[in-house]
């Protein structure tokens, strides 16, 4: 895992200290306010991933001072997610959740349709084939990376066109939102949750409860994205047997989104400009395909689920798990139905990898790839 850790240093890494912590907040807060200013949608996201990021990977200032934040730091507030998105759990949801087996269904089509553009894509870009295979896989970024080390691929390469696919759908997706509505998208299209209202102290308790009970129940029933989803699960559980009502509010959300804002901003030091740049033009060009196909499941699936067009657009954008539910949540979009076809399609878009990764690569070998 060498060349993984020299691509994409831990966040924060072995050398964070208490001045590189402050400095990473301070550029992610100050990039936040920013991007709000301006009118951008998730705007302590946005504007912190966009500050940090451009810091940590055009170097240090005098002194040798990256922004660096603890690498667990990201992990103790995701299950806030979690939380949030279980507290929708209602009764009707649940008798919503039968309308989506069309779209889940799509997702069988969606995965192996987009992982076989995207290697395209790469293979004409000038990537070699294990490292475009691997590459190109549109979901479960650790994974992609662990399996397509062991096969052999540029780990550099392979991890910064993976992150990148993550970043560019956060930053692209809400964005086209707002360029194609003509404002952010916002509570009429989807659940209301985290909307400030106050919560009693024993709210407050019950609910971070069921972020640490799920934080361990997801780790001990191996679920996928287990910080996410064992909190997703146990705070619909309280709320379905009537333990708690609410959400956590939305100021929790912005400094949720500050966090992983940070925390994915911070993960460019030590990267070249000029690889960072290579590996974003490939990486853009995959996502604006894939997303075109998420564009044309929207002109067609809304009408079978009843769900929004903005939901399926972002139910199928190749975001990471957490990160695309965040903006679900933090954009009020059906954040259930978000995150369940996100979760489903990491699933399959790793089991169809794995299936299909000698046969593909058993094709391409012999094959020159196209210019880099």
């Amino acid at each position: 895992m060498v060349g993984l850790r020299l691509c994409l240093p831990r966040p924060g890494g072995a050398g964070w200290n208490t001045r590189s912590f402050l400095y990473a907040f301070a550029l992610g807060a100050a990039g936040g306010f920013a991007a709000a200013l301006i009118g951008l949608p998730l705007p302590m996201l946005l504007g912190s991933v966009v500050t940090v990021g451009a810091a940590a990977m055009f170097g240090p200032l005098p002194g040798g001072l990256l922004p660096s934040i603890p690498g667990r730091l990201r992990t103790f507030f995701i299950p806030i997610i979690g939380v949030s998105i279980g507290s929708a759990f209602t009764a009707e949801i649940l008798n919503d959740i039968g309308r989506w087996w069309p779209s889940l269904l799509a997702l069988f089509f969606f995965v192996p349709l987009a992982h076989g553009i995207g290697f395209t894509m790469l293979r004409q870009g000038g990537i070699e084939p294990v490292t475009a295979y691997w590459g190109s896989v549109p979901g479960g970024l650790i994974e992609s990376v662990m399996m397509g080390e062991e096969a052999g691929a540029d780990v550099a390469m392979l991890t910064m066109l993976q992150f990148l696919r993550l970043i560019l759908c956060i930053i692209v997706v809400p964005l086209g939102f707002t360029l194609v509505t003509g404002h952010a998208v916002g509570s009429s299209a989807g659940v209301e949750m985290g909307n400030g209202a106050a919560l009693a102290l024993l709210d407050w308790a019950v609910l971070a409860l069921a972020g640490i009970i799920g934080y361990f129940v997801g780790q001990w029933l191996r679920f996928p994205a287990a910080f996410l989803t064992g909190p997703i699960l146990i705070s619909a559980i309280f709320h379905l047997v009537g333990l708690v009502e609410g959400a956590p509010p939305s100021w929790l959300i912005q400094i949720v989104q500050l966090v992983v804002g940070v925390s994915l901003g911070t993960r460019f030091a030590g990267s070249a400009p000029a690889a960072v740049l290579r590996a974003a033009r490939l990486a853009g060009t995959n996502v604006a395909l894939v997303l075109a196909l998420a564009a044309v499941a929207a002109l067609v699936l809304p009408r079978l689920t009843g769900e929004p067009w903005q939901a399926v657009v972002l139910a199928f954008a190749p975001g990471g798990v957490a990160e695309m539910s965040l903006v679900a949540l933090s954009l009020d979009i059906a954040v259930l139905y978000v995150t369940a076809h996100h979760l489903l399609r990491i699933v399959l878009s790793i089991g169809i990898a794995k299936v299909f990764s000698a046969r593909v690569l058993a094709n391409e070998k012999g094959r020159p790839a196209g210019r880099p």
